[in-house]
């Protein structure tokens, strides 16, 4: 019995290991990142490392053909500089020789610095007897050199002041045609603020005589239904008066009970009377508001005329003005364009044919 017991026991033990042991490796095949698949895209992840790779190669070969280019200028730049320096070593070899060949001491003038005295002598020696010596003339000289430079002084003094008389004369003007120009604008103004009252005085007079009109037409009409009212009860009065001995026939509101009642000779003549008087009246009303409609369409074809008239005047004043201020700027760029330039001064070829008039 115990070792039936103790034999259930392994195999007991022995399938827990065995299940551990396949728990354990399910555990690092599907925990373990390298080399699990499960839950994951491998071909994504292929194609992704695919375009890496060929990324990569790319920018490679974009760097090698940098690398080549900037390798194939500094090359160039190399022979550039290469040339450049023996081109000024052959302008400095050309410039040395030309003062070996041109530029000796014994033909320059100026005097040495470590023997100043040694050119005075020579030149003492090369002079003439009647030559030694300073100009006698450079006092005189330089007498007229003030007196002309005093002249020139003058002479830009008095264009300076004329400069500026006349650009106050141009600022007078400019602020002359500036208040000339508020002055027109202002008139302009008042002549659209004129039409503008012009044209609201005519509507309201239209307003008001169209309110009129209706207020006739209303009064017209009311008086028309009293005085229907009163003919058909002057109609009743002489009916009952014409049948005073005719029974009288009860009948409820609203019913017309039918009867043989013929109306008199008279009363049908004032009947017709009357009906002529009601045409004629229409007639006159109707001839009365053709007439008002008809003044109505002249008082409003005269505003629009008036209306248009002033739009026209005052597009010709904005022409006007336009030309009158065109004509202005153009004045006055002639007048800049005439103006002289002060400030440079104006020096010609006698200036300087004047000087070095003498050997030294």
């Amino acid at each position: 019995m115990l070792n039936t017991e103790i034999l259930s026991d392994r195999v007991a033990k022995a399938n827990l290991q065995k299940r551990r042991d396949d728990e354990s490796e399910r555990r690092g095949r599907v925990f373990n990142h390298k080399v699990r698949t499960i839950g994951v895209d491998k071909e994504a992840l292929d194609l992704q490392i695919k375009e890496k790779k060929t990324q990569e190669e790319a920018e490679k070969e974009q760097q090698d053909a940098q690398d080549a280019d900037l390798l194939h200028n500094s090359k160039v730049a190399c022979l550039l500089h290469n040339r450049q320096m023996k081109e000024r070593q052959a302008v400095e070899k050309a410039i040395v020789s030309y003062r070996r060949q041109y530029q000796q001491p014994q033909r320059e003038w100026e005097n040495e610095l470590n023997d100043p005295d040694c050119r005075n002598a020579e030149e003492a020696q090369m002079m003439l007897q009647g030559l030694v010596g300073e100009d006698p003339d450079s006092e005189s000289r330089r007498q007229r050199q003030k007196e002309q430079l005093r002249g020139w002084l003058m002479q830009q003094q008095s264009e300076r002041a004329s400069a500026q008389q006349q650009r106050k004369l141009e600022g007078q003007r400019y602020d002359q045609n500036r208040v000339e120009m508020d002055i027109r604008a202002l008139q302009l103004h008042s002549i659209d603020t004129e039409r503008r009252k012009a044209a609201a005085v005519a509507t309201k007079e239209y307003n008001l005589a169209k309110i009129e009109e209706e207020r006739r037409q209303k009064a017209d009409l009311n008086e028309e239904d009293d005085q229907a009212s009163t003919m058909n009860h002057l109609q009743g009065q002489l009916m009952g008066e014409d049948a005073p001995h005719t029974p009288r026939i009860m009948v409820l509101p609203g019913l017309c009970p039918s009867s043989d009642r013929r109306v008199p000779s008279e009363s049908r003549q004032q009947v017709i009377q009357f009906q002529k008087y009601q045409i004629e009246e229409k007639k006159r009303i109707e001839l009365e508001k053709k007439k008002e409609e008809e003044q109505h369409e002249r008082v409003r074809l005269d505003s629009a005329r008036s209306a248009l008239l002033i739009e026209r005047q005052q597009a010709r004043l904005n022409k006007q003005l336009r030309r009158h201020l065109d004509s202005t700027n153009l004045r006055l760029a002639e007048t800049h364009k005439q103006k002289p330039d002060i400030e440079r001064g104006c020096i010609d070829d006698s200036f300087f044919s004047k000087f070095n008039t003498c050997s030294r």
